[in-house]
């Protein structure tokens, strides 16, 4: 990797942690700079503009979230142990000492929802990407016969992003101790629901 690669995946890294303290819209080139020690003109070359930063930003995260939650869950036998894996992933992602503010995506959708533009066309895409891979793992839990043939496995993937959404809430905000009981309890229960009888 050339130097001006890795001084920039440096500069995206130190971004997705600040963005997780301070929020995209809290995320400047200034801000970032001064975290880095380096100047605004040589951080501004890398990325021209704010919403540049905030796109980055974005993929970067994704690209981590990959890394650290879908890749390891890939692993697992597939059906319900991998469908287990991608959620049990996903709430250690909400704890991870890299993100000091908890899931960047969490906090990016309560800043961006009714804000148009390119790094909310990102999160919609990441979002949807993340659903999408919920949902066939869910498919592939049927197609092993782990669930029903019947389940929607849409709902069931919203069903699970609901309950994460719910942890997330609990855990940042109310500081509920019993903030992951309830979230598996709420995972289990849904994964009940989804099983095949006769598995």
């Amino acid at each position: 990797m050339r130097k001006g690669e890795l001084t920039h995946q440096t500069i995206l890294e130190t971004a997705v942690r600040l963005a997780s303290r301070v929020g995209l819209h809290g995320l400047s080139i200034g801000g970032l700079a001064e975290e880095l020690s380096l100047s605004k003109s040589g951080l501004f070359a890398h990325f021209k503009s704010k919403t540049e930063l905030q796109v980055q930003v974005l993929e970067a995260a994704s690209a981590v979230f990959t890394e650290r939650v879908i890749h390891p869950a890939l692993s697992r036998p597939r059906g319900e142990p991998r469908v287990r894996a991608l959620f049990d992933g996903w709430l250690t992602w909400d704890r991870d000492k890299y993100l000091e503010g908890g899931c960047i995506f969490v906090a990016a959708a309560a800043e961006l929802d009714d804000a148009p533009g390119p790094a909310r066309d990102k999160l919609v895409q990441t979002q949807r990407d993340w659903l999408d891979c919920l949902a066939q793992a869910a498919r592939i839990a049927v197609a092993e016969g782990h669930f029903r043939k019947d389940l929607d496995v849409e709902q069931f993937a919203h069903d699970e992003y609901a309950a994460m959404l719910g942890f997330h809430h609990a855990l940042r905000l109310m500081r509920d101790p019993q903030a992951e009981a309830r979230a598996r309890r709420a995972f289990d229960a849904l994964v009940a629901a989804a099983r095949n009888p006769a598995s």
